[in-house]
């Protein structure tokens, strides 16, 4: 994890930031261990805060992985309330489902194993929170194909919108301010047509944090 924050001022995020409760301290535990790709304890709180402002009901996410993001937010949904997990890895989502059942949140969680922007067509809306955390080239893919799902009020949440790992930020940072640094990857330009494409959309309001490794929060006006 390439976090953008300076070490003093995560430090500062994590020590005012909500407590990871014992099962998240594990998850977070694992990740350090194995080197695991997770969006950290100051991102989880945001989403889990942005489930409650928009008093969630119903949460789809682009890429699960072992289930980090989506425990986090659980919290925050009614007891009917449904979050979708979507994972092409299986042990990596069978891990998902222990996590979930050991909070608790195992009842509103649904499994789906394969691609997400192929599940995402077996679902109708309306959701109020999705998480993308998927391939960086199929960002903008997965917002096309969750855009007329999301309710208005809802978010649509990029992850890594500033940093990862296989991502060159001075290249980035040329790109959406409309320059042209010339042979850029993959994930790089992702990430960069995905931002043009919510911040040119007029239904939506977005921003980008500098928590983790950055994130886009894109608004649904109407």
């Amino acid at each position: 994890m390439v976090d953008v924050l300076s070490d003093d001022i995560g430090r500062f995020v994590r020590a005012v930031g909500p407590n990871p409760d014992e099962t998240l301290r594990e998850m977070g535990d694992y990740a350090r261990e194995e080197g695991f790709p997770y969006v950290g304890p100051e991102v989880g709180a945001t989403l889990r805060l942005l489930a409650r402002l928009t008093d969630a009901e119903r949460i789809f996410e682009f890429g699960s992985g072992y289930g980090y993001s989506a425990y986090w937010m659980a919290e925050a949904l009614p007891d009917d309330g449904e979050i979708v997990l979507t994972e092409v890895d299986e042990d990596e989502l069978e891990m998902a489902r222990e996590y979930m059942r050991e909070g608790g949140y195992d009842d509103r969680a649904r499994y789906e194993l394969g691609d997400a922007l192929e599940t995402i067509d077996d679902y109708d809306g309306p959701f109020d929170v999705v998480l993308i955390d998927c391939q960086k080239h199929r960002y903008r893919d997965a917002f096309e194909a969750v855009r007329e799902k999301l309710s208005p009020g809802g978010v649509v949440v990029a992850d890594n919108a500033i940093t990862a790992a296989p991502m060159d930020f001075e290249q980035l940072l040329a790109l959406v301010e409309g320059e042209e640094p010339g042979d850029v990857d993959e994930h790089t330009q992702g990430i960069a047509d995905y931002l043009e494409r919510v911040t040119d959309d007029p239904d939506f309001e977005t921003i980008a944090l500098p928590l983790g490794e950055g994130i886009a929060i894109s608004y649904r006006l109407e």
